[in-house]
């Protein structure tokens, strides 16, 4: 689980790493058999048993640091990735976040470019907020609409949602999945832990050979399996 790749210098909520920081990850992936993809094509491969060597690369926010910072890594590295965007906030910035400096976020046109680029798109609801406190109305807003929205403007299916903050209970699991979703991330989701509530690991500008072994591993002990994927 990736946000957003730049400046690290002032990064209070630590969403941050450089493009070097990722270089290096993407790296360590490769040398240890591992490729990095969408998790469109990580649910496709398990589910024909190929999934093995693969690893879904998540990027959340849509940050338009996305296609001049991390997108030329990943291409360099032959990865793939999945791009969670807020369609509520096109050329808007991170205003829910009080501390930190302001990030842009990707225009249409931007997310439309990382389509083209063979990037998948999936929502992160219409203008990131917790849905665990949204009433009924927002809640269907947030999943349906920012489908609906982002659908017309790739002119391509949308089958990925990532819930804001990570923060997931069943209300919003049973609202995602009733919106057409094929899949849905969290973070840790503990029993909610399915298909609609994927968990992750998040990974920063800290994170070195020796922690990500370490994350790599405790990921797989601490997560339970998900049924079917």
């Amino acid at each position: 689980m990736y946000h957003s790749v730049g400046d690290c210098s002032d990064d209070p909520y630590r969403i941050t790493v450089t493009p070097e920081r990722l270089d290096r990850q993407l790296v360590w992936l490769r040398r240890h058999g591992l490729r990095g993809v969408s998790v469109a094509e990580l649910l496709a491969a398990r589910a024909r048993g190929e999934g093995r060597g693969l690893v879904g690369l998540t990027f959340d926010d849509g940050y338009a640091d996305f296609l001049t910072d991390a997108l030329p890594v990943l291409r360099r590295r032959g990865c793939g990735a999945t791009l969670f965007v807020l369609p509520g906030r096109l050329g808007g910035d991170n205003a829910w976040d009080p501390l930190g400096p302001r990030k842009p976020l990707l225009t249409a046109d931007g997310i439309r470019q990382a389509a083209a680029e063979g990037v998948e798109i999936g929502s992160h609801g219409l203008t990131h907020v917790d849905l665990t406190r949204a009433d009924d109305l927002t809640l269907k807003a947030e999943a349906v609409e920012s489908r609906a929205l982002l659908q017309e403007l790739t002119g391509t299916r949308v089958d990925g949602f990532c819930y804001p903050y990570g923060t997931v209970d069943a209300r919003a699991v049973e609202a995602v999945r009733d919106a057409g979703y094929a899949y849905a991330c969290a973070i840790d989701p503990g029993p909610l832990t399915g298909t609609h509530a994927l968990p992750r690991v998040h990974v920063g500008q800290n994170d070195t050979a020796w922690r990500l072994h370490l994350k790599h591993r405790l990921h797989r002990l601490r997560r339970r399996a998900v049924e079917g994927v």
